[in-house]
């Protein structure tokens, strides 16, 4: 059961009974009738194959799985904002966000172009707010519209994490977390993190997407990923993020083997005299070997090709003159094999912070924090 599957008046229902005890308390709030509200609720329980309030004279006295959905419930509703929006407009307007058109978004999801048009157009009206506007022969949202997109996304983040709690409360291990991997991560902390993990609950499922800082951040802002591992960026990622350190990274000068500078130790200007491949410009490690040199009163040498890709520099590296600068980590296996060998270290003031970003006021899940445990983070 996907979260959209839920149904947010019957939550919002839900919601009222714990805070007021009891089904009439709940019906005033929501404007239902009793037999309303008990059929909502009637239905959740079903949908999740738990209770999730004792009934007895006195009152309804919410159950274990109650006392873990509710706060998900509640800041899954204070991000929608509006009783008026519907878990079908919900999945609808999700769909046209990520997708771009109504042709792709009605794909998606499993439905009708016209049925699609409709819910997002309902939505609009309900909201009272111009939600998509026409360019050429597409569509694209509104700033109004992309706000309400990142709402609703992180509404459905927050209720599938609930959802995944009650699971694990009935004893299914089961859900998922979505990791930005930068590439500093990949070599061994992310792999070795994931062997380990995997281990302990092989039913749940870990989904990685690869990829720059630049490229992770907006979807970790907008909930597709639950948190990014890489290089944290200086002062700070954003006042809506959160960074927590886990090590520091000394990078080296890397070269193929049998390179003409290989087991010498050459100067910073000899270094210079060679081509660079080197990320590009504003990620952390393009600004430190860029102070690698300007600090010490030369030039920037020339950087002929720009990449990010540790494979394709790898293989450049193999089969030319060029220098890169790399952590270690990255190129452990090509050290090993002899395929590489290191040139040299970086100065000692040339060191990047690793660690893991997450959303300001992300909850993770005890089978999340599981996982954070063993990258080494401490969570509350």
């Amino acid at each position: 059961m996907r979260a959209t599957d839920l149904n947010l008046r019957h939550l919002r229902a839900v919601l009222a009974i714990h805070r007021h005890g009891s089904i009439s308390g709940a019906a005033r709030e929501v404007n239902l009738t009793q037999p309303a509200i008990t059929q909502g609720l009637a239905r959740v329980e079903q949908q999740l194959g738990l209770s999730l309030f004792e009934r007895s004279s006195g009152g309804m006295t919410p159950t274990a799985a109650a006392d873990l959905l509710v706060p998900r419930i509640e800041a899954a509703l204070h991000r929608i904002a509006s009783p008026r929006v519907t878990a079908a407009q919900m999945r609808s307007f999700l769909a046209l966000a990520r997708a771009g058109s109504y042709a792709g978004a009605a794909q998606a999801i499993g439905t009708s172009e016209p049925s699609l048009h409709r819910a997002v157009r309902d939505l609009s009206l309900a909201l009272g707010r111009e939600l998509v506007e026409r360019r050429g022969r597409g569509v694209a949202l509104t700033a109004k519209g992309r706000g309400l997109a990142r709402a609703l996304a992180l509404a459905g983040a927050e209720l599938e994490a609930g959802l995944e709690e009650v699971a694990a409360l009935a004893g299914r291990e089961t859900g998922c977390i979505a990791i930005g991997a930068m590439p500093l991560c990949r070599a061994r902390l992310l792999p070795s993190a994931i062997a380990r993990f995997h281990a302990r609950f092989p039913d749940y499922r870990v989904v990685v997407a690869e990829g720059s800082h630049a490229e992770l951040v907006g979807p970790l802002r907008e909930g597709e990923l639950d948190l990014l591992i890489g290089a944290l960026r200086e002062p700070s990622a954003g006042p809506d993020l959160n960074q927590q350190p886990l090590f520091e990274d000394r990078p080296v000068v890397v070269a193929r083997a049998g390179h003409p500078l290989a087991g010498s130790r050459p100067s910073l200007e000899t270094l210079a005299s060679y081509p660079w491949t080197i990320a590009a410009s504003g990620a952390p490690l393009r600004d430190h070997w860029e102070s690698m040199f300007t600090g010490h009163g030369l030039s920037v040498p020339r950087v002929p090709v720009e990449c990010g890709s540790v494979i394709t520099i790898r293989q450049l590296l193999m089969s030319s003159d060029f220098l890169t600068l790399l952590s270690p980590d990255q190129v452990a296996v090509e050290l090993e094999a002899g395929w590489l060998t290191v040139i040299g270290p970086a100065p000692p003031d040339i060191v990047r912070t690793i660690g893991v970003t997450t959303r300001a006021g992300w909850r993770p899940t005890p089978l999340q924090r599981h996982f954070l445990a063993e990258l080494g983070v401490q969570s509350s």
